[in-house]
């Protein structure tokens, strides 16, 4: 599927799943190296970013995690020329769908703020695309609040899967991400040689839009580690409790079994067995012997 905008002179294309006649279409029309044009038709493994004579191609991979797509992360490639820009995709891209309906109105008013050159188009889109991921990270870190909340309410075991699921979002968000700052360093270089100075502050701006991200990312990371951290200390806080109670109470029932061994021998001289009140007096010294351990754990503090 194919979706053509234009402004001011600029076109933007913008592909769902090409077919080779598409990519065609646009080798023809825009003067496309067939290399690039191979390149369209399938999704790629990495990022890239190559310096052609009349355009500038990259690809880049944004994670979508809470959404309903069909992978963990979405390629977008990037074919950017002076006049034109090419987006190609494999799926439905949430953020670029709503910058195509801002850039539609914009189309319409006349207030896009869309500059001379296809480079605008290029940054605008890069900056719906990091803010998306943003909100990514957010939707993480707001995880992160509640896990806390439940943890610090007592219940460190029912958060040990949670606690993971964030960490293995976290860490897609930074796989999927950090591989992008090779890449935008080196359009940022060709870029500027490209499109000339006075677009400089706007790649720059890409890349600050990246790092934004990436910090963000690295400090929900930091505050996972805190978070499991404190996590697995309350239960193993816990867990020593529950086996020092269970310590104690061996402990204490300890002499009760040792009396009532010593009186069930089968001897002929067994003492106070006999005697008047016998059942009643061993008894008392099991209550006796259970007692004074209880008041010597109790004067040390065991207790």
């Amino acid at each position: 599927m194919m979706q053509r905008y234009t402004h001011h002179g600029l076109t933007w294309i913008d592909l769902e799943t090409p077919t080779r006649n598409e990519v065609r279409e646009l080798v023809d029309e825009f003067g496309i190296d067939s290399l690039v044009a191979d390149e369209l038709l399938l999704p790629t493994a990495k990022p890239r970013f190559e310096r052609h004579e009349n355009m500038l191609y990259l690809i880049l991979h944004f994670p979508a995690l809470h959404h309903t797509h069909h992978s963990a992360e979405q390629e977008i490639d990037f074919v950017v020329g002076k006049e034109f820009i090419i987006t190609t995709r494999y799926d439905m891209i949430d953020p670029l769908h709503k910058f195509s309906k801002t850039f539609e109105v914009g189309e319409m008013t006349g207030t896009s703020g869309i500059g001379d050159h296809a480079g605008y188009i290029l940054y605008f889109i890069l900056r719906s695309l990091y803010v998306a991921v943003d909100h990514e990270v957010e939707y993480v870190r707001t995880s992160l609040h509640d896990i806390e909340e439940q943890v610090f309410e007592g219940r460190e075991k029912e958060m040990v899967a949670a606690i993971s699921h964030a960490g293995r979002d976290l860490l897609a968000l930074r796989q999927a991400v950090e591989p992008h700052r090779d890449m935008l360093q080196e359009m940022e270089i060709a870029g500027r040689a490209f499109w000339g100075d006075t677009f400089a502050p706007y790649l720059r701006g890409i890349v600050n839009e990246y790092y934004r991200v990436h910090n963000h990312i690295m400090r929900n990371t930091e505050s996972l580690h805190e978070l499991r951290e404190t996590n697995n200390s309350l239960l193993s806080t816990k867990q020593n409790e529950i086996m020092k109670t269970f310590t104690i109470m061996a402990f204490v029932t300890f002499p009760l079994m040792l009396v009532t061994s010593a009186f069930g021998m089968n001897t002929v001289h067994t003492p106070i067995i006999g005697a008047p009140f016998d059942f009643w007096i061993v008894i008392g010294i099991m209550l006796g012997s259970t007692i004074g351990l209880y008041l010597f754990f109790k004067l040390k503090k065991w207790l």
